[in-house]
């Protein structure tokens, strides 16, 4: 499958812990790392600078001449000399090594495992996957780990995001999540104050610890709420409905079809057969592993993060806890 790793001087521009990642490649380091530490065996100690832009006005007079263009700028790999993207005036690049140092504000140093790091395309966007020690049991048996994701771009895409991201480990799949009222996210633009907003972002996700306690009671009320065919059928055509204006529904019946089947006989099925938590497991788990199977890796991990697939995902998790809030009676068949 294609994968879209930045490669320089011969190696790509990834390191992991553990079992190696989707696409095999990367530098693997056999203990946790430091944010330093995982920086370098990633490829990602490189910077980025703003270049001023030229437009040519050749074809436009018999000789060549080149214009300032003002109001916008190339951001540019040092060591590459590679072109990342165009911004604007006001933006400033953070550079890898505050965004991940930053990190070890967030997490605490010392307390995290490095778990994954990359960089996409030519270095146009780089992420840090870190794990939080300790980990959220749903029902006894159901292990659901801690992360934060750390994600920085150099072409002007998006802002610097840092969220919480649990992971179930029966089926490695990612959690997203949208609680009423909590901040699991920060967003840092990429400005001349940057740097000071990154040393907030902490203050802001010092409450990870609450907010995956929130979750771990969360979770295992799903876990306990009895969900039989009818009520689960509602719940998959509540996160996949249908639209009234197609003339061919037979795209979303397949979606149904298969987002039941996972429910009954998907990955750790058996811990979560016939429950809420099995419902919206089974959504996740379509998501992250089926739904753009045959595609891009790249896009695939995109829209399991922040794309399509996340939002998705919230909406699965928002009806959950919708269906918690109102305490209503689901169906059980007795």
């Amino acid at each position: 499958m294609p994968h879209n790793i930045n490669v320089t001087n011969g190696g790509p521009s990834m390191m992991y812990v553990g079992e190696a990642p989707w696409h095999g490649l990367g530098t693997k380091l056999d203990k946790p790392a430091t944010a330093e530490e995982a920086i370098q065996a990633a490829g990602l100690d490189f910077t980025v600078s703003k270049f001023p832009l030229l437009a040519s006005t050749n074809g436009l007079s018999p000789e060549s001449h080149f214009l300032s263009v003002n109001s916008h700028f190339a951001t540019v790999r040092t060591d590459t000399k590679k072109v990342l993207g165009v911004v604007g005036s006001r933006y400033e690049p953070i550079q890898n090594k505050d965004a991940f140092t930053t990190f070890d504000a967030l997490v605490g140093e010392g307390e995290a495992i490095y778990h994954t790091a990359g960089a996409l395309g030519k270095g146009e966007r780089i992420w840090l996957l870190a794990k939080l020690p300790d980990y959220i049991r749903v029902n006894g048996n159901d292990i659901v780990e801690k992360y934060l994701l750390l994600v920085n771009s150099h072409d002007g895409s998006s802002t610097v995001r840092v969220k919480l991201t649990p992971i179930r480990v029966v089926c490695e799949n990612t959690l997203s999540l949208a609680l009423s009222g909590a901040e699991q996210e920060v967003h840092v633009r990429h400005t001349l104050n940057a740097k000071e907003k990154l040393k907030e972002a902490h203050e802001i996700l010092g409450l990870t610890n609450k907010l995956y306690s929130q979750l771990d009671a969360i979770f295992n009320r799903m876990g306990d709420t009895k969900m039989e065919q009818p009520a689960l059928t509602d719940y998959i055509k509540t996160v996949f409905p249908e639209n009234p204006e197609s003339k061919d529904q037979s795209w979303v019946k397949k979606v149904h079809d298969a987002v039941f089947e996972l429910a009954e006989s998907g990955e750790g099925a058996e811990m979560t057969r016939g429950t809420l938590w099995g419902a919206y497991n089974a959504v996740t788990e379509y998501v992250d592993h089926y739904r753009n199977a045959k595609g891009d890796e790249t896009q695939r991990l995109k829209s399991m993060w922040f794309g399509s697939g996340e939002r998705i995902k919230k909406s699965a998790f928002r009806s959950a806890v919708n269906l918690l809030e109102h305490e209503l009676t689901l169906p059980t068949g007795t």
